[in-house]
């Protein structure tokens, strides 16, 4: 029996209430998942992530098969035990790199072969070394290699990207053999293309993944050919299978997700976000460089439930931003998980109460609203 299993607990129009149970502990959806790129999420002890309330993390397949690579840190007991995280962990593929790092790649049918952006060695990496070391990590969401794209791309471009994603993901089904106690998702491709999206999303049903995921999105094109696509396709995908939108996004594109059917969301932007002065919080993204902050002795929100928020003046923030400390970075970077949480789960709550939409232009006209004037 695998033990990781999907339950949809309630949903209003297309916005989805659920929890994703595995070994580690559940999922409730939708979730924000952190990123921990190397093993780490930056200026953060694993404690203090879950404290945000986030259920699970994603580790990069990428990042670690060069650094400090995943037979090391199957000899050391696994990903969970390496960064001390006892909760479920999901591994990208790699195929992200496919596309950030196109000029140290060769793509061919086989896989791709990266040359390292640290010090120029070579890697192989094939649908099947991808869920090798995805499985060297102990991961717990495993994810097939693919080849994502830019956009705006040619019709000819993106449909080739898509049929070779579908190869890829009946070798990846073929070599993840069905392990206990891991899923293996799938990754709908085809750019902002509908025919070809509803093209991948029947090809993967048909070689059948745990869960699917939808890549390729938020990569150039605007939030609006996003929602689009979000709108087309998830109704393409099994209901009783969680939904994935990968690298993504802004909190705006999050709750967008969320009523187009998204179950589950990472981005790096929440931490990159602190570690370059903003914050976010429910008026919205507050720029902590801006000199309008220097005298202001007001906490970022004094009726929020996170601590830090309340805890320091908006002066004393942008004096840490302004002198680079690393204190800086620390702090905004919980503030902002936090508040992709608190998100996540007025979500989960809206729609169970079967208020989604309330929910979602309450909090948006919070944010246009914006910061509070300067006293």
């Amino acid at each position: 029996m695998k033990q990781v299993n999907f339950s949809l607990i309630a949903s209003d129009g297309m916005a989805r209430r659920g929890r994703i149970d595995t070994p580690r502990g559940e999922i409730n959806t939708p979730a924000f998942m952190p990123v921990g790129t190397a093993g780490t999420v930056k200026a953060m002890y694993p404690e203090q992530v879950r404290e945000t309330g986030a259920d699970i993390l994603l580790g990069n397949t990428y990042h670690l098969m060069l650094r400090p690579g995943a037979e090391r840190v199957a000899g050391l007991g696994g990903l969970h035990t390496f960064m001390d995280w006892q909760r479920p962990i999901l591994t990208d593929s790699g195929g992200f790199q496919v596309m950030s790092l196109a000029k140290l790649r060769k793509l061919t049918e086989k896989g791709v072969t990266f040359k390292s952006h640290i010090d120029g060695s070579s890697h192989e990496l094939t649908p099947e070394r991808s869920i090798e070391i995805q499985t060297l990590l102990d991961s717990d969401i495993i994810m097939q290699l693919d080849e994502c794209i830019a956009l705006p791309a040619e019709r000819k471009e993106m449909e080739r990207a898509m049929e070779l994603s579908l190869r890829w993901a009946d070798r990846s089904k073929t070599a993840f053999n069905n392990q206990a106690n891991r899923a293996l998702f799938g990754i709908v491709q085809g750019g902002d293309d509908p025919e070809l999206r509803a093209r991948s999303a029947a090809g993967l049903q048909s070689i059948g993944f745990d869960g699917y995921s939808i890549g390729g999105l938020a990569v150039g094109e605007p939030q609006e050919v996003m929602f689009r696509v979000l709108s087309d396709i998830t109704p393409e995908l099994p209901w009783d299978r969680p939904r994935y939108l990968m690298g993504v996004g802004k909190p705006d594109d999050i709750l967008g997700g969320i009523e187009r059917g998204v179950d589950m969301f990472d981005c790096v932007h929440p931490t990159r976000a602190g570690r370059h002065g903003h914050a976010y919080t429910r008026f919205g993204v507050i720029n902590l460089k801006n000199a309008r902050h220097k005298d202001d002795h007001r906490p970022l929100d004094e009726a929020s439930p996170n601590p830090n928020c309340r805890r320091w003046s908006r002066a004393y923030l942008h004096h840490l931003v302004r002198t680079e400390e690393i204190l800086g970075a620390m702090v905004l970077s919980q503030i902002n998980l936090a508040y992709y949480q608190e998100l996540t789960a007025g979500a989960r709550a809206a729609i169970e109460a079967g208020r989604i939409s309330d929910f979602a232009a309450e909090t948006r006209a919070a944010w246009a609203a914006g910061d509070l004037p300067v006293l």
